[in-house]
């Protein structure tokens, strides 16, 4: 089984206008609400493709029987923490020609005994777990270290993905997984990633640091993955996209649930890389369907590259 920390939940919406345009009136054409936030999106991805998932994360009065009901439904066993605070709402407006405009709200603070109830239902559940993802921002009032202390202080692989100090400090903790995006592994680096060669040069500094698997996503480019095995790029160029965000919680889905069945990292980023295109081929955010991932998976390219 694989636990997943969502901590910081959320509503996504997406909503298509014809064009956006700023400062003016833009009526919808169609609008979608759904469970959202990183942690959904991966638990989403790691059930459909068969594997048993907890997710841990808030979630309040509200939204709690959507939430239940629709994870159940897609076979994540979702323990849910009761917050104080209302979700936050991730919007997501697509227009006519493709182009997304996200604006994501900062949650609040759910307070000192919510925070601590997460803690202790993450550890509970990581005891029945072969690994542990910890993925996505982190609610308000937690320290930024938090995610490393988990990589640390359990006994079981860990994938992290985060962003900013959180991310800093995971780096240093030798995590099983670490997925930054370009731009999160050039601030955390301090050096620029704009070709495969930038991205190739990081993850194996990554892994040089002590994290086992380093994988950085590169949006159309595909991914770039560093182990003590070799360097691989994977990638996959598709028609007909329709929603790309998302597509980086699914592509982790994947990454772990091939890492997890005993993959080698190459065949792990080729089904990785698979689930962020089926996701942005779909209408849903953060979901992908086992026939659309099993039909790309085998037109994902992926080389070696030098060590």
């Amino acid at each position: 089984m694989i636990t997943v920390a969502g901590f910081n939940s959320a509503i996504d919406r997406l909503v298509d206008v014809g064009t956006l345009r700023a400062g003016e009136v833009n009526r919808s054409s169609r609008a979608d609400e759904r469970p959202g936030g990183k942690g959904v999106h991966v638990a989403q991805t790691l059930a459909a493709l068969g594997l048993p998932v907890t997710l841990v994360g808030l979630c309040d009065d509200a939204h709690a029987a959507e939430f239940n009901e629709r994870l159940r439904l897609r076979g994540v066993d979702f323990r849910a923490v009761r917050s104080p605070v209302p979700l936050r709402q991730c919007l997501a407006i697509r227009e006519a020609g493709g182009r997304i405009t996200e604006v994501l709200e900062r949650s609040d603070d759910p307070g000192e005994d919510t925070r601590f109830v997460l803690d202790q239902v993450l550890r509970h559940w990581a005891l029945e777990s072969d690994a542990v993802v910890c993925t996505g921002s982190l609610p308000p009032g937690f320290d930024p270290a938090y995610y490393a202390g988990v990589a640390s202080e359990l006994a079981l692989p860990c994938a992290i993905d985060a962003s900013g100090d959180a991310l800093r400090l995971a780096a240093e903790a030798s995590p099983w997984v670490l997925k930054p995006n370009a731009a999160e592994a050039a601030d955390l680096l301090g050096s620029p990633v704009n070709t495969i060669g930038d991205a190739a040069a990081v993850a194996r500094a990554l892994h040089a640091r002590g994290v086992r698997h380093a994988v950085l996503t590169l949006g159309g480019q595909g991914a770039v993955a560093v182990n003590e095995h070799g360097a691989w790029q994977a990638a996959l160029e598709v028609q007909g996209v329709r929603n790309t965000v998302g597509s980086g919680d699914c592509f982790l889905g994947g990454l772990i649930a091939g890492l997890a069945r005993g993959e080698g990292l190459a065949d792990a980023l080729r089904l990785a890389v698979a689930c962020g295109a089926a996701n942005a081929l779909g209408e849903e955010t953060g979901f992908v369907r086992l026939e659309t991932v099993d039909g790309l998976r085998p037109l994902v390219r992926v080389e070696p590259l030098d060590v």
